[in-house]
């Protein structure tokens, strides 16, 4: 079966387990009533069920009270990439009924978002909420759907700056981008304008599963690709270890948008701080628990951006990072 589901109650030990995620998470949840209300949170994604983002939403609520095997209860529903069970699970969850449903990525947040006109879905650190068709917009959601962006395309333009900087002499980048994550056409403006001024030749490469990403590095050795960016979204952050060895051995300086590529040995990321955004997401959450409309809970918006450099990756490729580009830096790994 390509998906997968877990419907057990976790218990509360399990809620902790992602209390070292972000530095400095010392609130402590606050006593829970036995006889308090179970609040049943349906969650719906594509890709792994390893998901340190839904683990930051899930101690955001721990800190507001909500604990599973107390007085919460998540239903999760876990897709692979390119499975047709999106539709039924949305729909099974919708069905339960749950309170509210969670989703990560465009597919299942559309999924959810026909599944019910009237449960709740909040979606966590959305690319394009408005271009998608999620919300009306930003500040009046509209409907029953809200959550937060990422700032994903806006930050496309700025992905490419930096790989400039760090690998002046490349001219010709790849794009390389999964064909459900509904993440390159609505961002190709920002990024051809960008492209144009930095002198930058963009070719792009599609794949449909973790076995086109070796041809789709043969096809950009083809194009004399000599740079790479990849094109956010959550199922390609699932092939991450094939995508950095293939960019290592063609040499290829590339610029991802997680961390998560980084210390896989990729070279360089930069991107909205999800975690903040997932573990705020859980405020949200709250919000529409006790009663607010989630047309009238507006989708909140990245301010926190991370940039990440592997300088023993760096060192592999033959570059020198400028100086100037390590002073922007959040983490420099060694």
């Amino acid at each position: 079966m390509r998906g997968q589901s877990r419907r057990q109650v976790l218990r509360g030990g399990l809620a902790l387990a992602g209390i070292s995620l972000l530095a400095g998470c010392s609130v402590l949840p606050r006593q829970v009533s036995p006889t308090s209300k179970i609040t049943r949170i349906g969650y719906l994604s594509l890709g792994s069920a390893s998901d340190p983002a839904f683990d930051a939403f899930r101690q955001g609520l721990v800190d507001l009270g909500y604990i599973e095997g107390q007085n919460l209860v998540v239903e999760y529903r876990i897709v692979e990439a390119g499975s047709d069970q999106l539709a039924a699970f949305a729909a099974e969850l919708a069905q339960l009924p749950v309170d509210i449903i969670v989703a990560r990525g465009t597919p299942p947040i559309l999924a959810a978002k026909n599944a019910t006109s009237t449960i709740p879905v909040v979606f966590g650190a959305a690319n394009d909420p408005v271009g998608a068709g999620f919300v009306t917009s930003l500040a009046s959601p509209g409907a029953n759907v809200t959550g937060s962006s990422a700032l994903t395309y806006e930050l496309g333009g700025k992905r490419l700056e930096l790989l400039k900087q760090a690998a002046p002499s490349s001219s010709r980048v790849a794009l390389l981008a999964h064909q459900d994550d509904h993440s390159l056409e609505p961002s190709q403006g920002i990024l051809q304008d960008a492209a144009h001024r930095l002198g930058f030749e963009l070719h792009t490469l599609v794949v449909r599963g973790p076995e086109d990403v070796g041809p789709a590095f043969q096809a950009a050795a083809a194009q004399h690709a000599d740079a790479l960016l990849v094109v956010p979204g959550p199922i390609i952050l699932t092939y991450r270890p094939g995508i950095v060895a293939q960019a290592a051995a063609q040499r290829l300086p590339a610029i991802y948008y997680s961390r998560d590529f980084v210390t896989a040995g990729g070279l360089m990321a930069y991107g909205a701080n999800t975690l903040v955004l997932w573990r705020r997401l859980a405020t949200t959450v709250d919000k529409i628990l006790k009663g607010a409309k989630p047309s009238d809970v507006p989708v909140e918006q990245a301010t926190m951006f991370d940039f990440f450099i592997n300088l023993k990756a760096a060192q592999a490729l033959g570059l020198t990072i400028p100086q100037s580009v390590l002073q922007q830096a959040t983490e420099v790994i060694q």
